[in-house]
């Protein structure tokens, strides 16, 4: 029996853990600058729901065990907003913008102020109702009168804090005044423009989004479940908001960045620039491409920079938000019947273009999809020359009515690929016929089966080459083992050959097996066989990736080497095991534990371990020299041997830090082909500039 000694002691360690739980989760999820493990970080969660469970009494709602709950809701209650969610009036062009300059001037009759420029994130408005620091409802924006109380939902989200940390801002911290918390309590004072006082309840009103690369990956893993793809990340955001089953938000991993600060229905600050500040400090996650300017010109100069780097966010934006900053002004010039007078958005040029329909082809991916791919007449789109576009599957074909000879509306925008929108029905010249799926494989003439309530039709042949083609580049590709020599046309040289028939087989290749082939001289050879032998120390996480094994990404991967620590004990794995690890759910485990049924993928990992590849996951292995702590890195144009994700990678692995755009705090701009304004901006601030050859040297001076 708990003496109240040990109730007291218990209390104790439980806010400590929680207090240093939700300091790394603003570390790594607003911040994007962990300084733990995943595995510390999993150690002191664990502890902490260890403690909740002895003591059930301890619990509290803003606690980091609560984010996720297990009891689906039965509907969404609808709730009145304290000040109307306003839609922006839209310009489409400097001229507009101008023209919306000259009446905010006139409103403001020859008083001074600035405008405030954001990104205009294409996700789903929300708004967050905390009291006393603790976050009790999140509702959508709705018609902008009402929405859906989705408070279940919105507690999932990582980057939104359950509890804020206004205790913890410190003297220097606060914002005018100098004037800061009272007894604990939430009462942070104005500006010294302002004498409005935040205390009580206080309002948060941000933009939820899907970032690209976990959209990119949500649609994949839906089109191989024959599940139907969405359309675009804010489609994916609001059906992902509308679920009643919050465990299947969190799996989903929302974003939010806040962009607006309430006190009692009305501006708590001076300015909606102090705002944002304050949303910073207090641990919201913020939009770091926000500028405040003086006047117009200022403002252009920002939309003209951001529509420039569009396409190198994670995330969607169409356009830039420009608001009057001053609260005051906010206040009198007011709104008209839908929107405010003092903000306006700034769309960018639609990412759209129409093209002629020349065929449709089939191509068949390693779980054995048939994906029908649109063959397009080459026309300019956002910058690129695009004559493909996909289709998804026949359901999709058959809703869009897409036929041979149309002539189509393409997109695009989170995929890499672009998407068809729309058939240009006026344009149809005659009868064109409809499009049939292949009753056999284009490729092997296997037979092709569709089950039932799924949308992707399947080749079921075992030996398909086309099936093996695809694991191969799969298995090669740089997220998995890296072999970057095993390329598309050597690959189907092998297959053809027979020299191939699974990944195990790759290391047993010999330079007269490779010499021999098609523009495969000994020196690539050599150099193939190199990358070959060099993939042999790819980490356990990168080998079940390339594995191939359905639904299961890069970052399940990871989860999976991390909870297991090897392939053998993953392969005696029970459905029920693997439904018990964070982040695997019902699905996902039953795809797992099958694969691992299969004899011969347990005869492929034999093969694997005896070539000497890693199964095991490394432990206590000999951190890299942290060389960069305290350093800022930019990445800009496009790097030869690495991706994005990688070359930040490495940068984070030695204690940097990646961001996206270039200030007098960067301390590194790496530069790879057609570099952009980035680049510009590095040598009018002076920053360092070094190409991907010095930066992997410096990578690699980090390493010895």
């Amino acid at each position: 029996m708990s003496t109240v000694a040990d109730k007291k002691r218990a209390a104790s360690q439980i806010e400590k853990l929680r207090e240093e739980i939700r300091y790394h989760d603003y570390r790594y999820y607003v911040l994007n600058d962990p300084v733990i493990s995943d595995f510390e970080y999993d150690q002191l969660y664990k502890q902490l729901q260890r403690l909740e469970a002895e003591h059930p009494e301890l619990i509290t709602p803003d606690s980091p065990t609560q984010r996720v709950s297990e009891r689906p809701v039965e509907g969404f209650e609808r709730a009145t907003h304290s000040r109307p969610m306003l839609s922006l009036d839209n310009t489409y062009s400097i001229d507009e913008l101008r023209e919306w300059d000259k009446r905010v001037q006139r409103l403001a009759a020859g008083r001074s102020f600035e405008y405030v420029a954001e990104l205009k994130i294409d996700g789903v408005s929300i708004s967050l109702i905390y009291e006393n620091g603790v976050l009790k409802r999140g509702v959508t924006r709705g018609d902008g009168v009402t929405g859906d109380v989705v408070t279940q939902n919105i507690r999932t989200i990582k980057s939104i804090p359950l509890h804020l940390e206004i205790e913890a801002l410190s003297e220097s911290k606060k914002i005018g005044s100098g004037k800061g918390p009272r007894n604990g309590q939430l009462d942070l004072f104005a500006s010294a423009e302002s004498s409005a006082k935040l205390h009580g309840e206080i309002e948060v009103r941000g933009e939820v989004y899907l970032p690209n690369d976990i959209f990119q990956k949500l649609n994949a893993e839906r089109t191989e479940a024959g599940e139907p793809r969405f359309a675009n990340p804010r489609n994916a955001t609001a059906g992902t908001l509308k679920q009643l089953d919050a465990r299947i938000v969190a799996s989903r991993r929302l974003d939010m960045f806040a962009w607006q600060l309430l006190s009692s229905g009305q501006e708590a600050l001076a300015t909606h620039w102090d705002g944002l500040e304050w949303l910073a400090r207090a641990g919201f996650k913020v939009n770091p491409h926000r500028r405040l300017c003086r006047n117009i010109d200022e403002v252009i100069e920002f939309c003209n920079e951001k529509q420039a780097i569009r396409d190198e966010l994670n995330y969607e934006i169409d356009g830039v938000v420009i608001k009057v900053n001053q609260v005051y002004l906010q206040e009198e010039f007011g709104a008209t019947g839908k929107a405010p007078r003092w903000a306006t958005a700034y769309k960018f040029p639609a990412r759209q273009a129409t093209t002629l329909l020349k065929d449709i082809i089939i191509q068949v991916g390693r779980t054995g999809a048939l994906t029908p791919v649109a063959i397009l007449e080459p026309v300019q789109l956002a910058g690129t020359t695009v004559s493909r576009a996909t289709l998804h599957n026949e359901d999709e074909i058959r809703r869009l009515d897409v036929r041979i000879g149309d002539y189509v509306l393409i997109e695009k925008s989170g995929e890499i690929i672009p998407k068809i929108i729309k058939v240009i029905t006026e344009k149809r010249q005659g009868e064109l016929p409809e499009f049939r799926m292949p009753d056999r494989c284009p490729e092997c003439g296997g037979h092709i089966i569709r089950p039932e309530g799924e949308a992707v039709s399947r080749c079921v042949a075992t030996d398909c080459p086309a099936k093996l083609r695809a694991s191969l580049l799969h298995f090669a590709s740089r997220r998995a083992m890296r072999i970057e020599g095993l390329g598309d046309a050597l690959v189907d040289q092998l297959v053809s050959k027979g020299l191939v028939q699974t990944a195990a087989d790759l290391y047993h290749l010999q330079l007269e097996d490779l010499a021999g082939l098609e523009r495969m001289g000994k020196k690539s050879a050599s150099n193939l066989l190199k990358q070959i032998e060099e993939s042999k120390t790819a980490q356990l996480h990168r080998l079940i990736f390339g594995l191939g094994i359905r639904h299961v990404g890069e970052r399940t991967a990871q989860i999976l080497a991390r909870h297991f620590g090897s392939l053998d004990a993953l392969s005696r794995a029970s459905k029920e095991e693997l439904e018990t690890v964070f982040e695997i759910g019902p699905v996902v485990a039953e795809s797992i534990y099958e694969w691992f049924q299969e004899p011969r993928n347990i005869a492929l990992i034999e093969r694997l371990k005896q070539a000497g590849l890693k199964t095991k996951q490394e432990r206590g292995a000999t951190p890299l020299e942290r060389i960069f702590t305290g350093k800022q890195f930019v990445l800009t144009g496009k790097l030869a041997a690495l991706t994005r994700d990688e070359a930040a990678k490495m940068i984070e692995d030695r204690g940097g830090r990646v961001t996206s755009s270039v200030s007098k705090k960067t301390d590194f701009v790496v530069v790879g082909e057609d570099a952009g304004s980035k680049l510009t901006k590095a040598q009018e601030l002076g920053i360092r500039t070094i190409d991907e050859k010095e930066f992997l040297e410096m990578m690699n001076s980090a390493s010895a």
